[in-house]
């Protein structure tokens, strides 16, 4: 591997980009496997681009049409969230296509398009890092408020109704949380190698992880591996980002499988005990 490719400083910037979207969006989606809401991640990152490519028809800010038109299907999130994940999958199929027709009918958006379905992060500039270090704080914040919450909803379902209290409000916070999150990712990194580094690393996590602090770290560690080596070899041999990344993330995940084959008695052994 050429380090001195990733530190050239034509690449630097893009790298710890992607660097950072590799450590917080694979946290954000352990909290959406834990909701078996995982396919809102795809729906919110398609919708992105969707809202991008408008406001690039628009001459407007291409990363305000993402944030708006995500942060707006995070608002009725909690109304799609009714049809589980079919609602998720229409706005998901709604959201490319109209990301198709907008391409196909103004050709000044193609080179856009691409970026955006390709994952051209060797593009991405120091107002994207800046963006995402700025995210990264956030989120970080927001989790230590919405985490204790998200998980008691889960493991215990009648505990705010037996309070007296309503779930919604932490709902919206962590929903406009992720589609901030991934409207960030998208318009560096693509729709799907966004999407992969939610889904992949946490289904690594909740196979491997004996507890939930486990699985967290387990998710970042397999993340940031992947998206390293992804990085390199697609910078080494001149490809698209985004498709070298979502491969890579397969390959991650089959590897994964296959440890899980090997160790399977004694990973069994630590999720009954329940170690951290």
């Amino acid at each position: 591997m050429s380090w001195d490719a990733i530190f050239d400083p034509l690449f630097f910037t893009p790298f710890l980009t992607g660097l950072l979207f590799s450590l917080v969006l694979p946290v954000l989606g352990m909290y959406l496997r834990l909701r078996e809401e995982w396919l809102a991640a795809l729906s919110f990152a398609q919708l992105a681009a969707a809202g991008s490519l408008a406001a690039a028809i628009l001459e407007a800010p291409v990363l305000a049409g993402g944030l708006i038109v995500s942060g707006a299907a995070a608002a009725v999130k909690t109304w799609i969230s009714r049809s589980g994940n079919n609602g998720y999958a229409l706005l998901m199929i709604a959201g490319w296509g109209a990301s198709i027709l907008m391409l196909s009918n103004v050709p000044a958006a193609d080179h856009l398009g691409h970026a955006l379905f390709d994952g051209q992060l060797y593009f991405t500039g120091k107002e994207h890092l800046a963006s995402m270090a700025v995210f990264l704080v956030v989120a970080a914040g927001a989790l230590r408020w919405l985490s204790r919450p998200l998980l008691l909803e889960r493991i215990f379902p009648d505990f705010f109704r037996a309070n007296g209290r309503s779930p919604t409000r932490y709902h919206l916070a962590f929903d406009v949380l992720i589609a901030t999150g991934l409207a960030l990712a998208t318009a560096a990194i693509g729709v799907m190698a966004s999407f992969a580094l939610v889904f992949v690393p946490t289904m690594i996590a909740y196979q491997l992880g004996g507890s939930w602090k486990r699985s967290m770290v387990i998710a970042a560690a397999a993340s940031v591996v992947t998206y390293v080596v992804a990085f390199e070899v697609a910078l080494v041999y001149d490809q698209p980002f985004g498709p070298v990344m979502v491969l890579a993330m397969g390959l991650a995940a089959a590897l994964a499988w296959a440890v899980q084959r090997l160790f399977r008695p004694r990973i069994a052994r630590d999720r009954s005990r329940g170690l951290t």
